[in-house]
């Protein structure tokens, strides 16, 4: 039987005296697409910190068989964990194509993707390649953060709200990037609102609430629970 890629069990944390996660526990198979839903403030986006090392941990975290809580973050990404903030995190004064080049761990090792596969991926970036980030759209920037940390040839990757804030179009053009990430053999934890991009792409779905699983379940077993839907995730 193949052991989990990520496993996440009882984990705590906390802002000052604010006990944001509660004892959450995930598992995340080689290859597996997992979403992540909830409402806004729930944790989310805290357990993707606390599992990257950006929030102290409580609780025990192993990635490919090695225990990660309490590492550092850039020991963690090299370990082959990468991580997409909903932040959006680029060098503006660097050109796309520099920031790309920033993303690759190893230059001597040829990883799944190359810099002309991002940009051929998302003809947006190759028309400016050769920009500096910080001219592009909200859209772009989100792009462009997502191939650069798939130039670290991540086993695993976090993706916090990819599609927040982004127009129809660069959404499904996101939602298409993810699902040919998950084709290439990438595990990925997805934060994401949208239930139809998350349902789409997922394997498993898990729903938080107050800082603990409060649900999980198969995408189909998922939309037969208006129970869970409308208490955990309904405005």
């Amino acid at each position: 039987m193949t052991d989990p890629m990520l496993t996440v069990k009882n984990l705590h944390a906390y802002y000052g005296k604010s006990h944001v996660l509660q004892g959450v526990n995930i598992e995340i198979m080689p290859g597996e697409v997992i979403a992540l839903l909830g409402r806004n403030g729930v944790g989310r986006s805290t357990t993707a910190k606390a599992i990257m090392g950006e929030v102290q941990p409580k609780g025990e975290i192993t990635f490919k068989g090695q225990r990660i809580d309490g590492l550092e973050s850039y020991r963690i990404a090299h370990l082959g964990l990468g991580y997409v903030p909903e932040s959006r995190d680029i060098f503006p004064m660097m050109t796309v194509r520099e920031n790309l080049i920033l993303g690759i761990k190893d230059m001597k090792k040829t990883g799944r993707w190359t810099i002309d596969q991002m940009l051929d991926m998302f003809p947006n970036l190759r028309a400016r390649a050769d920009n500096p980030a910080g001219v592009l759209s909200g859209g772009e920037k989100q792009m462009l953060t997502m191939c650069r940390t798939l130039m670290g040839d991540p086993d695993l990757v976090i993706i916090d709200e990819p599609t927040e804030g982004l127009a129809p179009r660069i959404v499904q053009q996101v939602g298409d990037m993810i699902a040919d990430i998950a084709r290439a053999g990438v595990a990925i934890l997805l934060i994401e609102q949208k239930l139809s991009i998350a349902l789409r792409i997922a394997a498993r779905v898990y729903v938080m609430g107050h800082g603990e699983i409060v649900y999980e379940g198969t995408p189909e077993e998922f939309k037969t629970r208006d129970d869970i839907r409308k208490e955990w995730l309904e405005v």
